[in-house]
C-alpha cells in the first residue's frame, strides 16, 4: 500500500499547524507507524522543533525545482519510525523560480512517487508555510488529504472557507482531482471561554464529517517543547497537550490509516 499523504496547511501563521505535524508524526512514530516529515516552510519551525538545523542543499529545493527524486533527502530525526525532509536556507526562493517552470503546481509530487511506495512508509506529513502560494500549492497537490488547523477564534472561519475553496480549484482544474479535505483540528482551543467552544461547534455543524472530536488546548508546555529541539511526548508525556495530541492521533489513525 502507498503511504497516505496528508498536508497539514492554514494560510494564517501561529496557528498550531507545525506543533500539530511534528507531534502527529511523533505519535504516529510511537504508535510504530513509519512516518515522514516534509518540512516545506522556508522558517524551518518542523526541522528546528525536532532539533535539527536546516543546511543548504539538504532539503527539498532542488528535487522541487527539477522534479527529482526526494529520497536522498531523507534523513533520521533520531527517533524509531519518524524520519524528516529537513528545511533549507534556499527554499524562500522557490516561489518565485517555480512559477517559470512547467508543471509547476505538481513538481512535489512527482518527487516523492519513489518515497510513497518504495520505502515502506505509512504516512508522508507535509508542513506547508503559512501562506496559500506555490510551495503550500504544491505540497497540496502532492497530498491525498488536506488537514487544517483552525485557532478557536471566529476570524479563523473565514480563512476556513478560502481554503476549502482552493480545494475546488485544484480539482476542478485537474492538479489534484482526488484531492479531499480530510479533516479539521481545532487548536490553541481554551475550554475557559464560550467563544472557543462555539467557534468549534460552528465548524462541527459546517463540516461534520471533518471536525475532528479532540481540540488541542492552549498550553505553555506544547509552546516550549520546540525551543528544547523535542515533541511534547518527550518534553512532558503526562501534559494536557501529550495526552490532546494522543487522542487526536488516534482519531487520524481510525480515520487514514486503518486498512477496510
Amino acid at each position: 500500500m502507498p503511504a497516505v499523504v496528508l498536508a497539514i496547511a492554514n494560510q494564517k501563521g501561529g496557528v498550531g499547524k507545525t506543533t500539530t505535524t511534528v507531534n502527529l508524526g511523533s505519535a504516529l512514530s510511537n504508535q510504530g507507524i513509519p512516518t515522514l516529515i516534509i518540512d516545506m516552510d522556508p522558517q524551518a519551525n518542523a526541522t528546528s522543533s525536532l532539533g535539527l538545523d536546516k543546511k543548504p542543499g539538504k532539503g527539498v529545493y532542488e528535487p522541487l525545482l527539477s522534479g527529482s527524486d526526494l529520497s536522498s533527502r531523507v534523513i533520521s530525526t533520531g527517533r524509531k519510525n519518524l524520519w524528516i525532509v529537513p528545511s533549507e536556507l534556499d527554499l524562500a526562493a522557490a516561489e518565485l523560480e517555480l512559477s517559470s517552470e512547467s508543471n509547476y503546481l505538481t513538481k512535489l509530487r512527482s518527487s516523492i512517487n519513489r518515497l510513497r511506495n518504495e520505502y515502506g512508509l505509512r504516512c508522508i506529513l507535509i508542513d506547508c508555510p503559512p501562506t496559500l502560494g506555490l510551495l503550500s500549492m504544491n505540497s497540496l497537490c502532492a497530498a491525498d488529504h488536506l488537514l487544517v488547523t483552525l485557532q478557536s477564534e471566529y476570524l479563523a472561519l473565514e480563512g476556513l472557507g478560502q481554503i476549502v475553496g482552493v480545494i475546488d480549484q485544484l480539482k476542478t482544474a485537474g492538479a489534484n482531482p482526488l484531492l479531499s479535505l480530510g479533516g479539521i483540528v481545532m487548536t490553541m482551543y481554551d475550554n475557559r471561554t464560550r467563544l472557543s467552544y462555539e467557534v468549534w461547534q460552528e465548524v462541527a455543524n459546517h463540516y461534520p464529517k471533518q471536525a475532528f472530536r479532540t481540540a488541542i488546548p492552549r498550553t505553555v508546555r506544547l509552546s516550549e517543547a520546540p525551543s528544547f529541539g523535542k515533541t511534547i511526548f518527550e518534553y512532558d508525556p503526562a501534559s494536557l497537550g501529550a495526552k490532546a495530541y494522543s487522542a487526536f492521533t488516534k482519531e487520524v489513525i481510525a480515520r487514514f490509516l486503518t486498512e477496510s
